[in-house]
């Protein structure tokens, strides 16, 4: 089978790009797990096809006045928003549907682990990660910092490093500091978040300090 035979490349347009799109518009909103390429084909024709049930009232009454003949333009147009306008807008309602608390009580929250839950929403942290043997690195995770997410390993940079005290707390700033790379893994017990002001300075050092002592 030819993929490129004209009628072949129509069907494949119409029943697969706007389910891809919308899939990978929601990929974008929303960390997803990977799944197979032949699973990707079935939930894109799956979600083309809800695209078409939501439209078939607008598509019907195009159809059915002649469009196409007697004003051609507003035809592509209209189709244009069917096969790539209309997916993302649904993908964008979905995402945002599955947040609410509402929803929550039928279906479990989209995101799938606490990592990405916390740090998609690009908050200001003074974060402490202690390690089996006792011991204790924290920085600032702010504007600048990154955390990992989806399928990636769980790392974390922090833009600031600062000396941990015996209580927990920070001390200051490390001279020089250009950051901290932490590698999250086995030997890590726990990540501790303390709230800051958004574009928080060496300031909140002593607030950090109550709060963790």
């Amino acid at each position: 089978m030819d993929i490129w035979e004209a009628d072949k490349l129509l069907l494949f347009i119409a029943f697969v790009v706007p389910g891809f799109i919308s899939l990978k518009t929601y990929a974008v909103l929303q960390t997803t797990s990977t799944k197979e390429a032949a699973q990707q084909v079935v939930d894109a024709v799956a979600y083309s096809c809800i695209n078409y049930a939501i439209l078939l009232w607008p598509i019907y009454e195009i159809e059915a006045r002649n469009i196409r003949i007697s004003c051609p333009t507003t035809y592509v147009a209209f189709y244009v928003v069917v096969l790539l306008i209309a997916p993302v807008v649904w993908a964008i309602l979905w995402s945002w549907f599955r947040k609410t608390k509402a929803f929550q009580k039928l279906l479990p929250h989209p995101t799938e682990k606490p990592w990405d839950y916390v740090f998609g929403k690009r908050l200001q942290y003074w974060i402490v990660v202690t390690f089996k043997d006792g011991k204790r690195i924290g920085g600032k995770y702010d504007t600048q910092s990154f955390a990992s997410s989806g399928s990636a390993p769980e790392q974390l940079y922090l833009e600031e490093a600062w000396e941990i005290n015996a209580a927990g707390g920070f001390n200051r700033k490390r001279n020089t500091t250009a950051g901290l790379i932490v590698m999250m893994g086995s030997e890590v017990v726990s990540v501790e978040l303390f709230t800051m002001e958004p574009g928080g300075t060496d300031e909140h050092k002593d607030a950090s300090t109550d709060n963790t002592g």
